[in-house]
């Protein structure tokens, strides 16, 4: 099966010669202008980590509805731990999504002024490796997204560290989600994930347990995304968008129902926050690549979370 967005091979921007960075970039910067979507394959994530933290999900998820819900603090906004199925919407839908997930959150060491900004993790006592697993995986991926990141950066005319060194230590959230079986009792309207766009900087999907997700063409036609072994598909999410004055565009997608009602879908998006108090104002570089005019607002990442939470009902 042939990927329907570009694909890039992370090795060529590691190792390759100048050219072969130069191709990359472009590549990649075209394809977020463009689509908004790219898969990278050669991305130095553990393939065999990948397989064991979907088993661990899956064995998570099978616990009871109870003891799920230990582990749900409504306090903290859904921003780590457990979110129960249909608590989460779309923005300016009404219909829950039919999932239910888990955040893993930064793990940061004891006396880190950052420990009284983001909220503790929590970790279900009845899988002892999920604690390890997912902190690994959440530290191998994030690595990945610094590094398109700087590629990022590279397209629009900054230096390489613009946008990583506001992505430091971010609110950074690995989401560990379960699509059960298509309920019969649902709202008719309700799918998988309702169309949305990403509130981040750039979000990397580890390849789904099946398919389902979709992007939103400029035509106004929906393009599958299949679920390819050993890629890793990137999208831009709003703040990126915002930060570049619309350079890199946040593209709406979604992850529909099966034709099989009974087929469950596991899925595992890493989202790169930058900090709080991190400015996402248009920068002048990319106002003046648009014309010189300023197409978004000024704000911080810290506002724009915030609002964007109330929107999809996590607050």
């Amino acid at each position: 099966m042939t990927q329907t967005i570009p694909v890039v091979s992370l090795k060529t921007y590691q190792q390759g010669s100048k050219n072969d960075q130069d191709r990359f970039i472009s590549t990649v910067g075209d394809a977020l202008t463009d689509l908004g979507f790219f898969s990278v394959e050669d991305h130095g994530v553990d393939m065999k980590l990948i397989d064991k933290a979907y088993g661990i999900a899956a064995e998570f998820f099978d616990l009871s509805e109870d003891k799920k819900k230990q582990y749900e603090n409504l306090q903290i906004k859904g921003q780590r731990g457990y979110t129960s199925y249909g608590r989460e919407h779309a923005k300016d839908s009404k219909a829950a999504d039919l999932k239910e997930f888990w955040h893993v959150g930064r793990d940061l060491p004891p006396g880190h002024p950052l420990n009284k900004v983001y909220p503790d993790n929590l970790w279900p006592r009845e899988i002892p490796e999920f604690k390890t697993v997912f902190l690994e995986l959440f530290r191998q991926i994030e690595q990945c997204a610094m590094t398109l990141l700087e590629a990022c950066a590279l397209y629009v005319g900054e230096s390489k560290d613009r946008f990583t060194s506001i992505a430091e230590n971010g609110n950074s959230i690995l989401r560990i989600i379960h699509y059960p079986p298509i309920p019969q009792d649902r709202d008719p309207s309700s799918i998988r994930a309702g169309a949305h766009e990403d509130i981040n900087l750039i979000t990397l999907l580890c390849e789904a347990t099946t398919g389902g997700l979709e992007l939103l063409q400029r035509d106004g036609t929906w393009r599958p995304i299949h679920a390819l072994k050993g890629q890793i598909v990137c999208d831009t999410g709003d703040m990126i968008q915002n930060l570049t004055n619309g350079v890199l565009k946040s593209t709406t997608h979604r992850v529909v129902n099966p034709d099989n009602s009974r087929d469950r879908r596991f899925s595992m998006p890493f989202f790169l926050h930058p900090r709080a108090e991190a400015s996402l104002n248009p920068l002048e570089s990319c106002i003046k690549r648009q014309g010189g005019k300023k197409q978004f607002r000024d704000i911080t990442a810290g506002e724009y979370l915030f609002e964007r939470l109330k929107e999809i009902g996590l607050t």
